[in-house]
């Protein structure tokens, strides 16, 4: 988080389905620290679907994209 500045990595496969994602994300993150009050992405294409921006919005997170890596 952006006071602490910690971190969580989970490692998935490549080519994992949104639905498992969001399950892997409550499982790890929600149910150690609560529902966020806001995210960081990278825009991270599973961070900008539909279905998260949908999940996100039943929660009540707010999904703060971070700028584009620019050369």
């Amino acid at each position: 988080d952006r006071l602490t500045k910690s971190a969580h990595f989970i490692a998935i496969k490549t080519g994992m389905l949104v639905p498992k994602f969001a399950e892997i994300y409550v499982d790890q993150i929600v149910r150690l620290h609560g529902i966020p009050s806001s995210i960081v992405s990278d825009r991270d294409p599973r961070f900008t679907l539909r279905f998260w921006e949908s999940l996100q919005e039943v929660l009540g997170t707010k999904l703060r994209l971070s700028s584009a890596y620019h050369p």
